[in-house]
């Protein structure tokens, strides 16, 4: 596993929308891997391959939980709503209310090619949304509260 560069609020990769993964290889399976050493190299709690420079549909996420691997996610069934503060490792030292959905269900596949479904709720709802918004070029800062912002 290596350490991979995260991308910053500047970099234009982050504002472009990822390619479907077509072929899972150990291509990919190394990426997933450097994403979460990455990501937890930086404290962080989810990655998006956007930000380490690869536009590919593939996302890690661990809430304290474990880690989660996703490739090709899409969230397939959302309900209710929060609005809570969040941060992100592109867009340093700013963190901002957003409103995102209470519970989640995403449909991926898993780094064997099968295909899974992940509940999140809360934090963890949270945190899938954010990392998918990535692969289509959405930074949260894009998604702020207008009217409680901190920024």
């Amino acid at each position: 596993m290596a350490l991979r560069e995260i991308r910053k609020i500047n970099d234009e990769v982050l504002r472009k929308k990822s390619r479907r993964v077509d072929k899972i290889d150990d291509r990919i399976r190394i990426l997933l891997d450097d994403m979460l050493e990455t990501m937890y190299h930086a404290n962080g709690v989810g990655l998006a391959a956007p930000q380490v420079g690869i536009l590919k549909r593939v996302v890690v996420v661990d809430i304290g939980q474990g880690p989660v691997k996703l490739i090709n996610p899409e969230i397939i069934y959302s309900e209710g709503l929060q609005i809570d503060v969040e941060g992100c490792l592109s867009v340093p030292d700013v963190r901002d209310n957003v409103e995102r959905p209470k519970k989640v269900i995403v449909k991926a596949l898993n780094e064997n090619g099968e295909e899974i479904k992940v509940e999140g709720e809360d934090f963890f709802a949270r945190a899938l949304c954010h990392e998918i918004d990535h692969l289509d070029g959405i930074l949260f800062i894009d998604k702020v509260k207008k009217d409680g912002g901190m920024i």
